[in-house]
């Protein structure tokens, strides 16, 4: 099964000055808007999903939506897929990060390809539990706006295809 992680476009939660935290839940901006609609058209074209698993916080539902109507496939929605609270600590979140991953792999059992769109720490997260990384790590896998990633398990392997590409943002 692959697995594209995908990160939403810019949200209005990047231009606050105090009190953001992950958990704050605003819509995409305009910019944020063109990017998920070049990131869709990519995904449609070069590694459409079956299936697209989506945390419920706007900015990566609005994304979901979007990629959802471009590659006509079904959008589920994980709670479990926002943002570290600022109730969690980092052990906690690598947890979650961790019984999310199992939870989609499980459901997603009969699927080829999924998508995952997301927030970057919960892809940082996903991406640990992946490679198997140890809890206590200082390693951070960076996910710039509709970043995608690309895991793969093959066979009794894990392969990370690619990483944090954005080539569908040339000219933006």
């Amino acid at each position: 099964m692959q697995i594209l992680l995908i990160r939403h476009g810019e949200s209005e939660d990047d231009f606050l000055d105090e009190g953001y935290v992950g958990s704050t839940d605003l819509p995409l901006t305009e910019k944020g808007v063109l990017q998920v609609q070049k990131m869709a058209k990519r995904v449609l074209y070069e590694f459409p999903p079956e299936l697209i698993w989506s945390s419920t916080l706007k900015r990566a539902k609005q994304a979901a939506e979007m990629l959802s109507h471009s590659t006509r496939c079904p959008v589920e929605y994980l709670d479990d897929l926002i943002e570290m609270q600022n109730t969690e600590d980092r052990l906690a979140f690598r947890k979650r990060g961790q019984e999310v991953l199992s939870f989609i792999k499980l459901k997603s059992g009969d699927f080829s390809r999924i998508a995952i769109v997301t927030h970057g720490g919960m892809i940082t997260q996903i991406v640990e539990s992946f490679l198997e990384l140890p809890t206590e790590n200082n390693i951070w896998f960076h996910t710039d706006y509709t970043g995608i990633h690309l895991l793969d398990y093959y066979q009794d392997k894990r392969i990370i295809r690619f990483s944090n590409s954005t080539s569908h943002l040339q000219g933006l």
